[in-house]
């Protein structure tokens, strides 16, 4: 064997190997299995990694096809199960579509009055170009959209969007009315990394809070009239809020509240205009600056930043910047933090560098690895945020 074809095999090791894996493996739980394969830790190329990117996201999308064929109807997670309509509008090509999805409203009443408050949404709207989507709300609870299986649904309705319908994950957009404008405000929060931007209309936001929205635009319209549960007041409380956190952070929390005159819960379809207003604004997954606020209902990762499962607590936060290949974090409440890295952020080949009050945690070259793309695709099907490398730190001496 001559030096050329030994020079061969050794820079196609990676590739080869994942092959062989993947054609011995059964689906299941396919990206556990991965991770704790002895090619899961090999160092890769930028190429290599590209490639490595390439082969397992077809395999996600491939197993998904199989798996997932009747799911564009219905979703069915933790014992509980939505429904879905849809409707697609105008002729964007396959991967540049929009989705909207829209939250009908009813709450703690009657699946009679709840069903035909979704038969209402269904055509509440109509858009110029995308995929349109009604689901139907899985209880008959006051928070019919913020429970904690609906991220977990959301999650699976938006991947199957991206693979079945042709949509574009970073133009992706939730508007809802009433109770449904109360999920907008709960849920987008607490998954703003979903979202290219958002709408609550005659909504309440409960106990949300708007910190976690500093990277995804987010409009607001209720009547001034709109007195049942405070309606009206608290949407000016997060009127309020908004230009506060915008004026400390001039870069973030783009926002449009719109109170109405002489108008109460219905507002006769003035909201439409929030509509438009959304689709100038597309998703970042990769922003500068991640501002993440623990709601009632948590999560391990946000962005480009994960958290151990076991150290994950309510109503905590976490804020980290980069820029360039330096990345500063701040936090009070959590040891250890993770940093998600891939080749659009950062030069990988190149040491980056993680401080916390000045303090350096971390300084050195992330590695490029096969686990690390698995990881991404086992927390997240979002081919836009598939990270190949990670750094964690300890935020305490």
């Amino acid at each position: 064997m001559n030096t050329l074809e030994r020079s061969r095999i050794t820079k196609n090791a990676p590739i080869n190997a994942l092959h062989q894996y993947l054609s011995q493996i059964h689906e299941g739980d396919f990206y556990s299995s991965l991770e704790s394969t002895d090619i899961a830790a090999i160092n890769l190329t930028k190429s290599e990694c590209e490639d490595c990117v390439k082969i397992l996201w077809n395999n996600y999308v491939n197993i998904a096809k199989k798996e997932r064929k009747q799911e564009n109807l219905l979703i069915t997670k933790q014992d509980a199960s939505m429904p879905i309509w849809l409707k697609t509008f105008g002729s964007n090509p396959f991967g540049e579509k929009c989705l909207f999805i829209s939250l009908h409203g009813g709450g703690n009443t009657t699946p009679y009055i709840n069903d035909s408050q979704w038969e209402n949404q269904k055509h509440l709207y109509t858009i110029e170009e995308g995929v349109y989507l009604a689901p139907r709300a899985p209880g008959n609870t006051w928070d019919l959209w913020h429970r904690p299986e609906i991220d977990l649904m959301f999650d699976r309705i938006i991947e199957n969007m991206v693979i079945f319908e042709g949509v574009n994950p970073n133009k992706v957009y939730l508007t809802g009315y009433s109770a449904g404008g109360d999920g907008v405000y709960k849920l987008v929060p607490r998954t703003a990394d979903r979202w290219a931007a958002a709408n609550a209309n005659a909504g309440h936001p409960n106990d949300a809070s708007p910190l976690g929205l500093r990277n995804t635009p987010f409009t607001i319209h209720i009547g001034a009239n709109d007195v049942s549960y405070n309606r009206n007041r608290a949407g000016q409380e997060w009127a309020d809020k908004f230009s506060k956190l915008q004026n400390e952070d001039p870069n973030g929390y783009i926002h449009w509240v719109e109170i109405y005159d002489d108008m109460g819960h219905h507002l006769n379809g003035k909201e439409k205009a929030a509509l438009n207003w959304m689709t100038q604004y597309t998703r970042n997954p990769i922003p500068d600056r991640v501002v993440w606020w623990q709601d009632s209902v948590t999560h391990d990762r946000f962005f480009w930043l994960e958290l151990p499962e076991n150290q994950i607590r309510q109503y905590t936060k976490v804020t980290a910047t980069r820029d360039g290949q330096n990345f500063d974090i701040q936090t009070k409440d959590y040891k250890h933090v993770t940093i998600l890295l891939n080749d659009t952020m950062v030069d990988m080949d190149s040491p980056i560098k993680i401080t916390m009050e000045e303090k350096v945690l971390f300084e050195g070259i992330v590695p490029r690895t096969i686990g690390a793309i698995a990881r991404s695709l086992r927390r997240h099907g979002d081919p836009y945020l598939i990270f190949t490398g990670e750094a964690t730190v300890c935020t305490e001496s």
